[in-house]
């Protein structure tokens, strides 16, 4: 009988603290998605600088100057590609290019190979660039390789490594547009690629 009423007393016990515990636990905020916070707009621009710079994109999107250490971006005209006024890529390469090479042009944002003549896009938020584009628009383009986003775009010529960023997440693409939004809008309108037309 003594037992019984320290087993009695007991499970009272418990049952006292399970009721305290899930009341203060109560109090506590919802565990769930839509309690979390809200990635800030300034991390995720910051996250799509990172990505920007550790994928490359400045290696061919950027304009150089010569500098001491080498090819040096031109901070005024990040990311804007080739640029209009700079001289024709005119040099002569039939005979390296039929043989499979490449040569890029000194600041590196064109290059000629077997494919043609191939200029590095705008990628500031300039109508010359893709101050018009949407989001789906720029995850077509380099995710699909398509030239400016449209379905019935050409493919991307070389040396752009679109085949690369095929499996990028949603959140990366999207850190990466909002980040090429936020940059200073470069008015500069890219020459047409020169395609070689293969039989």
């Amino acid at each position: 009988m003594k037992k019984n009423i320290l087993l009695i007393m007991g499970l009272i016990l418990l049952s006292c603290v399970l009721v305290i515990t899930s009341c203060e636990k109560s109090k506590e905020k919802p565990t769930d998605i839509s309690a979390t916070p809200i990635e800030k707009t300034e991390d995720i621009i910051q996250k799509g600088e990172y990505l920007v710079n550790i994928m490359g994109c400045n290696d061919c999107h950027s304009p150089k100057r010569m500098g001491a250490q080498g090819p040096e971006i031109i901070p005024e005209l990040l990311l804007s590609g080739f640029q209009s006024d700079s001289p024709p890529f005119t040099i002569n390469v039939d005979d390296l290019t039929k043989e499979g090479f490449a040569i890029f042009y000194p600041d590196l944002t064109a290059s000629k190979g077997p494919w043609g003549t191939s200029y590095a896009a705008n990628l500031t938020p300039d109508a010359t660039g893709i101050g018009d584009w949407s989001e789906a628009q720029f995850k077509k383009a380099i995710t699909e390789g398509k030239f400016k986003g449209l379905d019935n775009g050409r493919l991307l010529l070389p040396p752009m490594p679109w085949a690369s960023f095929i499996n990028l997440k949603n959140e990366d693409i999207h850190a990466i547009f909002s980040y090429l939004k936020s940059i200073k809008p470069v008015h500069n309108i890219v020459p047409e690629a020169d395609i070689v037309q293969h039989n």
